[in-house]
């Protein structure tokens, strides 16, 4: 055994051995294996533009022994310094403050002095292999004592008493570079393996949100669902909702935009529909003007909420938890169609990181049945109820569109309404609208589980 070879003293650790061991193997502690175990200076140098590289935790951090930012010390101190501590080929490196835990082979025949960082490793490399004892180190075996005996707040040590109890195996010396020529075997295909598990990681991350935009992407284009030749076409449908709306305005519950478009608009269309499908604008078949609500009053307690941005919550859904209440005073500038419905979508309407965000509210959002009123940062679009889910899975695939829409200065960007009203829609028959919104729900709970 390499103990028995160069004399040195064995401690008994046999009531803390953690697993068992080949016969030819050993237990020890490192201080046992040993010639020198010495940590650097604990006086800061004298540094120098130039001279005689001076070593610290942050040059040996990444694994190697890196001189190309290190500072430099003369030659009288190094000298001194080198008397104590004195690093030379094949020895072994261990940061131990700050950054703890990492060994280094000193893979040079250049003279280079020690920070009190950095702990000096020198043992017999006739009977101990350096790059066995770097592969020990970095092993969970080792790792776990480093972490459990570095102690501190901010600028952590792992004492050299602790690094000299520090509990390793040691194997017979072929056999320590047997396992090394294993190791260097396999470390390509861990590589490999790491690089696999890594890509895998971000396409599990980026893999539900890919595919919720691919299906709606499906549903946009008439591809999620089949078509029924007996349903009625969506051009009867417009005329419906047109006719709807022009007696809306009519009765001065909303007002004609000037934005209005023919049914017709075979000039500006992306792609292709179905042939019993119809494109519009959004404005065409909305039954309230698109527009944001009003800047509240707000109150401790009241007796209508206010519905905010933060209420279209970032995680998907409405949390009317969030709400605050609306003044008394104020309650009276809310005519009876500004309050909330259910079916309202709402499109997040400034700010940076939630302009653009699309929500639907629903009655089932509110369990108290509180009035609810939108604030100035969200627009409200109001389609008929039997409509309004198909229009908000619309919108959900038009809301990277919309996140980038934002006019005005960084801090605080606003969505348009005119930017919205424009949007153009592919409107499918009323019963295949229902059919890709069943679709569309069956399929998003097998995404929401994918994501955890």
């Amino acid at each position: 055994m390499y103990y028995e070879q160069v004399g040195k003293e064995i401690h008994d650790i046999s009531d803390e051995i953690p697993f068992a061991i080949p016969e030819s193997w050993e237990w020890c502690r490192l201080g046992d294996i040993l010639i020198k175990l010495s940590d650097g200076t604990h006086s800061t140098p004298k540094y120098k533009k130039n001279g005689i590289p001076f070593i610290s935790v942050k040059d040996v951090s990444s694994g190697k022994l890196d001189f190309s930012n290190c500072k430099h010390i003369s030659e009288n101190e190094h000298n001194e310094l080198y008397e104590r501590c004195n690093p030379e080929f094949g020895d072994i490196l261990l940061t131990k403050v700050g950054t703890t835990g990492i060994p280094v082979i000193v893979d040079t025949n250049r003279q280079f002095s020690l920070f009190v960082s950095v702990a000096l490793l020198k043992f017999n490399q006739k009977f101990l292999y350096n790059k066995y004892l770097l592969y020990l180190i970095n092993s969970p075996l080792v790792q776990k004592q480093a972490s459990e005996n570095t102690k501190g707040v901010g600028n952590k040590n792992w004492v050299m008493r602790d690094i000299a109890n520090t509990l390793i195996v040691i194997p017979p010396l072929v056999e320590q570079k047997r396992i090394v020529a294993k190791i260097e075997e396999l470390l390509p295909y861990i590589e490999q393996y790491e690089k696999a598990e890594t890509q895998l990681t971000q396409l599990n991350a980026t893999f539900p949100e890919m595919l919720k935009k691919s299906i709606l992407q499906e549903a946009v284009q008439g591809k999620l669902v089949p078509q029924n030749p007996d349903d009625e076409p969506a051009s009867v449908l417009l005329e419906r909702i047109r006719a709807e709306k022009q007696k809306l305005i009519k009765e001065g519950k909303i007002r004609k935009d000037k934005h209005e478009s023919q049914i017709i608009i075979s000039d500006k269309i992306p792609y292709n529909v179905p042939d019993n499908w119809a494109w519009c604008k959004l404005l065409d078949i909305v039954i309230k003007d698109i527009k944001r609500g009003k800047s509240p009053i707000y109150a401790e307690k009241g007796t209508v909420l206010v519905f905010a941005q933060k209420c279209n919550a970032k995680t998907g859904g409405i949390n009317i938890l969030l709400a605050k209440y609306l003044a008394d005073s104020a309650i009276s500038k809310y005519p009876q169609e500004e309050y909330m419905q259910d079916g309202d979508i709402i499109v997040n309407s400034t700010g940076t990181g939630t302009l653009g965000r699309i929500g639907l509210y629903s009655d089932n959002d509110n369990p108290d049945n509180m009035p609810v009123v939108p604030d100035s940062h969200v627009t409200i679009i109001r389609i008929n109820k039997d409509l309004s889910q198909y229009i908000y899975y619309i919108l959900k695939w038009y809301q990277p569109y919309l996140e980038e829409c934002g006019e005005g200065s960084t801090k605080q960007k606003e969505l348009k309404a005119d930017r919205i009203k424009e949007l153009l829609i592919p409107l499918p028959p009323l019963a295949e609208q229902k059919r890709i919104v069943a679709k569309i729900e069956e399929l998003l709970p097998f995404i929401t589980a994918i994501s955890k």
